[in-house]
């Protein structure tokens, strides 16, 4: 990676990380398909499916209500800075890049090094970054069934009651707020998301990526997860 991110150094042993997970996965030719399975995945990473599916049919919910879609839509959420925070859904995104085959996996870590080099740029400049995710590919996502949570559940209203006692407020994108301006609060349309992060933190803990006081903390962008590699092993 460019040491024009000033965020976070280069992991020399990401390509190594990758190898490993190759051969881990029974992908030890180029394009072969990663068996299934493996020493976590069937456990943790068929509930985060599970909670993922919960997830998108709760956004499809909000979203109906309040008359949202994405069709012709003049702004596009793929180009938004988002940062993710959990090892196990790091690593089930890469658990769909290692089904890719080679060439594919290749470009999208390509693509995922130049949009690393162009966020950092743009944050230098003192300029929100908004670059179009690395594994988009012309409007649809390469990794659809392994995107990320906020991938799944940004657009709507939402409302996150923090371990605090804080609630959190997300208005919405533009054109959900265009829905909605003018309703009174208690109408509008409104996805809680404290659940699901509850039941993700959960499925994290498990994972093992928050467990001891010497676990590493993430806050990555997608195409920072990729250009790292597979999360390394957390400490238990």
């Amino acid at each position: 990676m460019s040491s024009r991110n000033p965020g976070r150094k280069s992991d020399p042993l990401a390509s190594v990380r990758i190898a490993a997970a190759l051969k881990a996965a029974g992908q030890t030719q180029p394009g072969k398909p990663a068996s299934k399975g493996g020493r976590k995945g069937p456990g943790v990473f068929a509930r985060l499916a599970e909670l993922y599916a919960d997830m998108e049919n709760a956004y499809a919910e909000t979203a109906h209500a309040a008359g949202l879609t994405c069709a012709n839509c003049d702004d596009n959420c793929c180009r938004t800075h988002f940062k993710h925070h959990t090892h196990v859904e790091w690593a089930y995104l890469w658990k769909g890049m290692l089904a890719l085959p080679e060439a594919r996996r290749a470009d999208y870590l390509r693509r995922a090094r130049e949009v690393v080099d162009q966020c950092a740029a743009a944050q230098a400049a003192g300029v929100v970054p908004r670059v179009m995710c690395p594994v988009n590919d012309d409007g649809l996502c390469g990794l659809y069934a392994h995107r990320l949570m906020i991938c799944r559940m940004h657009g709507t209203r939402n409302v996150l009651l923090r371990p605090d006692g804080q609630r959190q407020v997300f208005r919405g994108c533009h054109r959900f707020c265009g829905l909605t301006d003018g309703q009174p609060d208690e109408a509008v349309p409104t996805l809680d998301r404290t659940h699901f992060y509850r039941r993700l933190a959960e499925l994290e803990m498990e994972h093992g990526g928050a467990k001891g006081a010497g676990a590493s903390r993430v806050s990555l962008t997608l195409a920072e997860m990729l250009v790292y590699g597979p999360p390394k092993p957390q400490r238990r």
